[in-house]
């Protein structure tokens, strides 16, 4: 493991480019294969549970399409993407701000800018990316960025706070998005199981209590 690190850093310094959009690629790869997994055992659990004995000796067969466009989502946006972010906005705000770094104004700017900008931006290009990679049409891809945008964001808001306050303190800028791709693999299992979620209850839940606080505040 630690020669694999080293390896890790000595590519990293050498190719930092190509060694980031490598590993993000790799690793929402593997996100979606857990996506899957996750998505068919979830699946089998309910057929078993309702009785509906078709799915039950069902196998597993992962989408090897799907998992490669995911992956190319990783190899073509977070890698790329995410290491001049992580770069640009730690070199702005040392420079033209002129926070100290590790301080707390320092970090909270860090982690504000980057959940106003760089969130919703990651989320509103992967379910775009991943509508058209389907062959969806564009009134499709809306409808589905509609229904799937809002409850992604409102359940990643209240996570990636906390896992950004850690990076942005403790961790060197360089490993940044490293640390970042950990938590995607867990993310873009998250976000392709959402995506597989169609209209499920519990997002037409948050649509009908966004929707009726916005009309309680009309109405004020």
């Amino acid at each position: 493991m630690l020669k694999l690190w080293k390896w890790y850093q000595n590519c990293l310094t050498v190719h930092p480019v190509k060694t980031q959009i490598i590993s993000s690629g790799l690793i929402w790869g593997f996100g979606d294969i857990a996506a899957q997994t996750i998505t068919h055992y979830t699946a089998k659990r309910q057929s078993q549970i309702q009785g509906d004995g078709e799915d039950k000796e069902k196998e597993i067969k992962i989408n090897w399409k799907r998992v490669g466009t995911t992956s190319l989502f990783g190899f073509g946006f977070v890698g790329p993407v995410g290491h001049y972010w992580y770069e640009g906005l730690d070199r702005y705000i040392r420079l033209r701000l002129m926070l100290q770094p590790n301080s707390f104004r320092f970090v909270a700017t860090k982690v504000a800018v980057d959940g106003i900008i760089f969130g919703p931006l990651d989320l509103l290009v992967f379910f775009t990316y991943m509508g058209f990679s389907t062959g969806k049409s564009v009134p499709q891809i809306k409808e589905d960025v509609k229904r799937d945008f809002l409850p992604a964001l409102i359940l990643e808001g209240g996570i990636w706070p906390i896992v950004q306050v850690a990076n942005f303190r403790f961790i060197p800028v360089r490993y940044q998005l490293l640390y970042v791709n950990f938590f995607c693999l867990l993310d873009s299992c998250f976000l392709s199981w959402l995506e597989q979620q169609q209209d499920a209850p519990w997002k037409q839940w948050v649509k009908s209590l966004l929707s009726s606080k916005e009309q309680k505040g009309q109405g004020g």
